[in-house]
């Protein structure tokens, strides 16, 4: 595992060293790194509900075909060319 250093003002210290004792993480880099993975995760959350919107406002669905099948097999295949077709 790496290590970084950061500063921090006084009062932003006793708040982790707080935080620390209260949420009864170990050490104050348990804490900060639970909010460094919440804030991954919410970003990952932003991402996915952004990527939902456009898909939405893209217009109505349309039924798949085979064709259209046959083109993401190929795309996939393109992309992993060791994976197998199961089909």
């Amino acid at each position: 595992m790496e290590t970084m250093n950061i500063a921090l003002p006084s009062p932003m210290k006793a708040y982790v060293q707080e935080q620390v004792t209260e949420g009864g993480y170990s050490s104050a880099s348990e804490y900060i790194r639970k909010l460094i993975r919440d804030e991954q995760e919410r970003k990952g959350r932003q991402e996915l509900e952004r990527k939902l919107l456009e898909a939405l406002e893209s217009g109505p669905a349309t039924p798949w075909t085979s064709e259209d099948l046959a083109e993401l097999k190929r795309r996939v295949k393109e992309r992993h060319p060791d994976v197998q077709d199961e089909s």
